[in-house]
């Protein structure tokens, strides 16, 4: 059974810096694209990022892009969300997911929840003015 368990949220102010750490198990990481995914209260869960299944391709929603940087380590079953210059907007539960696909060769089907097939708990950032 797949698990992922996400760690490294908290509380920071306005312009600081969290990184966040997903890590996998249960299942063969090294083939699937992962994605980040957020969502605020009384809102619903939009997309922030996703990684290639090597790490060579990354896709990132328009809100953070420049701010925000996700990196793989196969060899840890790890993902990561380097998330910089944060913002009040950025306070949310963060959430990493896995793409049931092997070896997908786009990655803007991966904006959608609904191509996820795992997800973890999610990890809460909070960002204070």
């Amino acid at each position: 059974q797949v698990q992922l368990v996400e760690s490294g949220g908290g509380l920071v102010q306005a312009g600081g810096s969290l990184r966040l750490s997903c890590v996998a198990s249960g299942h063969t990481f090294r083939p699937y694209a992962m994605g980040w995914f957020r969502q605020a209260p009384g809102k619903e869960r939009d997309f922030v990022a996703a990684i290639n299944w090597n790490g060579g391709s990354t896709y990132y929603a328009d809100s953070v892009k420049g701010r925000f940087t996700v990196t793989r380590d196969n060899a840890k079953n790890t993902v990561f969300l380097q998330m910089n210059s944060l913002q009040p907007e950025d306070t949310a539960i963060y959430y990493c997911a896995r793409d049931p696909e092997a070896f997908r060769l786009t990655l803007m089907p991966l904006k959608y929840p609904r191509n996820y097939e795992d997800w973890g708990q999610g990890t809460q950032v909070t960002v204070s003015s």
